[in-house]
């Protein structure tokens, strides 16, 4: 589900998804540059991550599949921003999940996020790209400060405003993970890890979507709010709702 939340007047996140015989394919996108450029980026992003993947016949390596995809996404951007003036600069974050049989990846760009729940507990996957999560490696601030900084929302890598973008991966097994979740920073800023967590293993993964981004709202909604759950390949907790 994605929303436009209380205080934007345009949805500048993206979101997709492709699943067939091969593989699985999810992704959410959060656009960025004023005006309808953040949307078009976003957009652009998701439409040619999966138009990459399905034009391979097969995926011998999932993490440089996912990786040239992200790459080829990241150069139509560029080029078409460089077409118009009034896109100049544009960009988006990105983060997607490829499965390929039991193994799952996981690639970023940015500070949208991919948190799994696994062993009754919520783990993020991603690191943020950001200035705030600098800030918390080098020491400087705590990651409760990092929180309510100021300058929380300041990323320092994106897909689009270079004609080369350095993509994180991440690569991890399926059968050890119940849930996974994608979201933009709408709800990550929005709702504590906690919150989240709970949310999504007393619901469905349909109603989760739709509470997660109601108690976004509820708690401000300044950015759009985007978010993906799907089901891993561990079936063992019984208190997942299916």
């Amino acid at each position: 589900m994605s929303d436009i939340g209380n205080i934007r007047k345009l949805n500048e996140d993206s979101m997709g998804y492709h699943e067939d015989s091969i593989k699985k394919v999810y992704i959410v996108a959060d656009g960025m540059g004023g005006h309808n450029a953040g949307e078009i980026a976003s957009k652009i992003a998701v439409e040619k991550v999966i138009e990459y993947l399905n034009s391979l016949q097969s995926i011998e390596d999932a993490q440089e599949a996912i990786k040239s995809a992200i790459e080829f996404s990241n150069k139509q951007i560029y080029e078409f921003s460089q077409s118009n003036a009034v896109l100049n600069g544009m960009g988006t974050t990105i983060t997607a999940c490829l499965l390929v049989e039991n193994k799952m990846v996981v690639a970023n760009v940015g500070d949208s996020r991919c948190y799994i729940i696994s062993k009754d507990r919520l783990v993020q996957v991603t690191k943020d790209h950001s200035l705030v999560q600098q800030l918390v490696d080098n020491g400087s601030i705590t990651a409760e400060e990092a929180a309510a900084h100021p300058n929380k929302n300041i990323i320092t890598r994106s897909l689009g405003t270079a004609p080369v973008v350095d993509v994180d991966t991440y690569v991890l097994d399926l059968q050890h993970i119940n849930k996974v979740l994608l979201c933009t920073d709408g709800l990550s800023n929005s709702l504590t890890e906690d919150e989240i967590y709970n949310i999504v293993i007393e619901n469905t993964n349909q109603d989760a979507c739709n509470k997660l981004i109601e108690i976004s709202k509820q708690n401000g909604g300044r950015d759009n709010i985007t978010v993906i759950i799907f089901e891993g390949e561990c079936k063992n907790d019984r208190n997942f709702i299916r």
